[in-house]
């Protein structure tokens, strides 16, 4: 069995539910069902049989844009949510945000948009835009979290949910501990995993302490965490959490790259983060946070 549910535009959705459904025909991809989701305006389709990918592909064709998540057999409560940060559990890049303080934002933000399309290598791009705020203050980090940082729309109510239904929660990212903690409290992680900036007489050396956190570790956590076949939900946006995406049960794209939004079984696109719930099939009554 194959379960894909979408929220979608309610006025043209029977129309494109029957397109849809003609079209996964010649990808023997056979109906066994279709309903609204009781209290949601969640479209539940079951297909006997069928590929993911076939089904994600066409509902992006006959849909979009569409919220939407595919999964084989059943859709469970997970019972883990790792989550990136930057552009995902927040509105902005921390690191180009920071860089207008230096007066480099433009020259950060370039690479950062690369990095997060798969065109450079992830920490060879985290070190040279590091080293490029050598000499910043310390105190550029307080200001920049104060005027600049800002909770995604939905991030609050997705977390305080998965948690309130017994989930463990983990912000990871491959920014800084310096943002990933006061972001972490504010939107109430359990855990919170990143790097850290080196700081030297109040201000920054252009060096990272320790360990980087990059696209292996972020696959790591949420092993760590799921263990024992724990159900799992990520959510990220660039190509440094496609194995994350990818290895959990749940592995949402949210308003993401190309090639981390094909890596996706859960893509959201049109909605706020609170799309992750309904397609879950958490009812708003039982939401928490907003």
């Amino acid at each position: 069995m194959l379960i894909a549910r979408l929220i979608a535009d309610t006025a043209t959705r029977e129309t494109r539910l029957d397109a849809l459904v003609d079209a996964l025909k010649g990808e023997g991809a056979a109906l066994a069902s279709a309903a609204l989701l009781a209290g949601e305006e969640v479209l539940e389709i079951r297909f006997a049989e069928g590929e993911p990918e076939k089904v994600l592909a066409a509902i992006d064709h006959h849909f979009a844009p569409a919220d939407m998540l595919v999964s084989r057999d059943t859709i469970e409560m997970p019972q883990v949510f790792v989550s990136d940060m930057d552009s995902t559990m927040i509105g902005q890049e921390c690191i180009d945000e920071l860089a207008d303080y230096a007066g480099l934002k433009p020259q950060i933000a370039a690479i950062t948009e690369r990095a997060m399309q798969g065109e450079l290598d992830f920490v060879a791009a985290l070190r040279e835009r590091v080293a490029l705020l050598e000499g910043l203050e310390e105190s550029a980090v307080s200001a920049c979290l104060n005027e600049r940082i800002t909770p995604t729309p939905g991030a609050r109510t997705l977390v305080a949910t998965m948690a309130a239904h017994g989930a463990r929660t983990v912000l990871v990212t491959g920014g800084f501990h310096h943002f990933a903690d006061p972001v972490g409290d504010m939107l109430g992680f359990d855990r919170v995993v990143g790097n850290r900036l080196d700081v030297a007489d109040g201000r920054l050396t252009g060096s990272l302490l320790g360990a980087i956190v990059d696209s292996g570790v972020k696959a790591e956590v949420l092993r760590e965490q799921a263990g024992d076949g724990r159900i799992s939900l990520a959510t990220g946006d660039g190509a440094n959490d496609i194995p994350m995406i990818e290895a959990a049960t749940y592995g949402f794209a949210y308003r993401a790259k190309p090639k981390a939004r094909e890596a996706a079984n859960g893509r959201v696109d049109h909605g706020d983060l609170t799309a992750v719930l309904s397609l879950l099939g958490i009812p708003r009554k039982d939401w928490r946070g907003a």
